[in-house]
C-alpha cells in the first residue's frame, strides 16, 4: 500500500523558514518523481517543486526559485522540502504527490497517490 506521510508545517513569520518532509512507503521511491503542490485559501492547486531521482532533475515553481529547495534522503525514504524567505503568499496547505510516469523525467502534472497535506502560514 502506497502512503505518503507529511510533516513539518507550522506558523512563521515572514522572511523566516520552513522545512516540510514527506514519509513515503509502498513503492520503488527510485523509479517515480515526486512533487509539491500547495494550495492557498480559496484558491486551486499551485504546483511547487518536482523531483526525478532516476534522471537527477528538480524543478520549480517561478514564485519560489531561488528560495524554496527540494531534495530525498535515501536512507530515510523521505521527500523534503527546505523554504527560505517565507512570504505571506506561501500560506497554503502543501501536499506531497507521486508522480504517475514511471522513471519520467519532467514533471507531467499527473499524480496517483497524495499525502494529507500540512499547513504553512506565514504571518507576523
Amino acid at each position: 500500500e502506497v502512503q505518503l506521510v507529511e510533516s513539518g508545517g507550522g506558523l512563521v513569520q515572514p522572511g523566516g523558514s520552513l522545512r516540510l518532509s514527506c514519509e513515503v512507503s509502498g513503492f520503488t521511491f527510485d523509479d517515480y518523481g515526486m512533487s509539491w503542490v500547495r494550495q492557498a485559501p480559496g484558491k486551486g492547486l499551485e504546483w511547487v517543486s518536482s523531483i526525478f531521482k532516476f534522471s537527477h532533475n528538480t524543478y520549480y515553481a517561478d514564485s519560489v526559485k531561488g528560495r524554496f529547495s527540494i531534495s530525498v534522503d535515501n536512507a530515510k525514504v523521505t521527500l523534503s522540502l527546505e523554504m527560505n524567505m517565507l512570504k505571506s503568499e506561501d500560506t497554503a496547505v502543501y501536499y506531497c504527490a507521486k508522480e504517475e510516469n514511471y522513471r519520467g523525467s519532467y514533471p507531467l502534472g499527473t499524480y496517483d497517490y497524495w499525502g494529507q497535506g500540512t499547513q504553512v502560514t506565514v504571518s507576523s
